[in-house]
């Protein structure tokens, strides 16, 4: 088995007023939230989804269906740790993950280093192993229109002592 795996996540919700906004397992003042089951936080999303796929796990869907009431409302942060220990029970561990949020307003650069921080001790690594980035779509598409949100993530995780093999 290769001791490092890759894997990538692509999470999208519609913005809609008077919805808390949550992104990064913290609070972001604005109008407008992330509309979905749970709190729908996206960086959080992307982040589990990127996680299972590198530990050939699914996705978060599979695992936390939106049909499912007890997965309604529920704070990400859970669910990302819950990700966290199906992939450590494979004997994974989290090596970095880089994450870019696509967002026309507001603008989120004040709020990485608390997501960062955030995201770090839910995840138990170094700040220094997370990157987060924010984009926005330039006024194009539904991103543009500030009708939604869109974050990518791509995910190292690696078995702590394996050697290469194939």
């Amino acid at each position: 088995m290769f001791p490092f795996r890759i894997g990538q996540g692509y999470d999208v919700h519609q913005m809609v007023e008077g919805r808390p906004f949550w992104l990064g397992g913290i609070l972001i003042p604005h109008t407008h939230g992330a509309k979905g089951h749970s709190d729908a936080d996206v960086v959080c999303h992307v982040l589990c989804d990127a996680l299972l796929g590198a530990a050939n796990m699914r996705n978060i869907g599979y695992h936390f269906s939106d049909k499912d009431p007890q997965w309604k409302g529920v704070d990400s942060k859970l669910l990302l740790t819950k990700v966290l220990e199906m992939v450590r029970e494979k004997g994974f561990e989290v090596g970095n993950v880089d994450v870019t949020i696509v967002l026309q307003n507001p603008k989120l650069n004040p709020h990485i280093p608390e997501m960062k921080t955030c995201l770090s001790q839910v995840m138990h690594v170094l700040e220094d192993d997370i990157s987060i980035k924010a984009t926005t779509s330039e006024h194009l598409g539904f991103v543009g229109r500030e009708e939604g949100i869109a974050a990518h993530c791509v995910a190292l995780i690696y078995k702590p002592g394996a050697s290469f093999q194939k």
